[in-house]
C-alpha cells in the first residue's frame, strides 16, 4: 500500500491537491496481484496476466485506465471534465485518460484497482478479493482495508 503524505496548504490555508507521477502509478499498479510492467505503445503499461489494465499515455500527463464499460466511461468524463479526457482513438473503448495534475493518491489507487478488477481474470480476481474480504473481517467490521474499494 502507498505512503500517503499530507497535501501541502496554499497560503490561505487550502488544500493544494498533490498530483501523482508515473512512480506512483507504478507503485500502485505493481501491488496488485500478477501485474507485470511492459511497454504499451512505447510507454510503461501495466498488465494483469497479460491483459492490459493501465498505461501512461504518450505525452506523461495522463494514465489510461479501463473502465467496466462505456456507461462507465461516460460518467467518468461526466464527472469532472478536467480530471478525466478521452481522445478519438478510445473512441467506442471503455477507456479514460486520468489527468495526473488532478488525480489524488485516493482516486488513483481507486483507479488502478478498479481497471486491474475489469481486466483480470475470473480466478485473480477471485482470489484477492477473497483475500481483501478475509482482512477485512479480521481487522474490522465497520471498514474494509486494502487498496481500491
Amino acid at each position: 500500500m502507498p505512503t500517503l503524505t499530507r497535501a501541502p496548504m496554499a497560503g490561505d490555508g487550502a488544500m493544494i491537491a498533490s498530483m501523482v507521477t508515473e512512480d506512483d502509478v507504478r507503485r500502485i499498479a505493481v501491488s496488485l496481484p500478477s501485474t507485470t510492467e511492459k511497454p504499451s505503445y512505447g510507454t510503461p503499461g501495466f498488465r494483469v496476466k497479460d491483459k492490459l489494465f493501465a498505461r501512461i499515455h504518450d505525452a506523461g500527463e495522463a494514465v489510461v485506465v479501463w473502465c467496466a464499460d462505456l456507461e462507465d466511461k461516460e460518467a467518468l468524463l461526466a464527472s469532472d471534465p478536467a480530471k478525466f479526457t478521452t481522445t478519438p482513438h478510445y473512441d467506442g473503448h471503455p477507456m479514460v485518460l486520468a489527468q495526473m495534475a488532478e488525480v489524488d493518491t485516493d482516486e488513483l489507487i481507486e483507479l488502478l484497482t478498479d481497471a486491474w478488477r475489469v481486466r483480470a481474470p475470473t480466478r485473480v480476481r477471485k482470489a484477492f478479493e477473497d483475500e481483501r474480504a478475509g482482512a477485512w473481517t479480521a481487522s474490522d467490521p465497520g471498514e474494509p482495508c486494502g487498496i481500491g474499494h
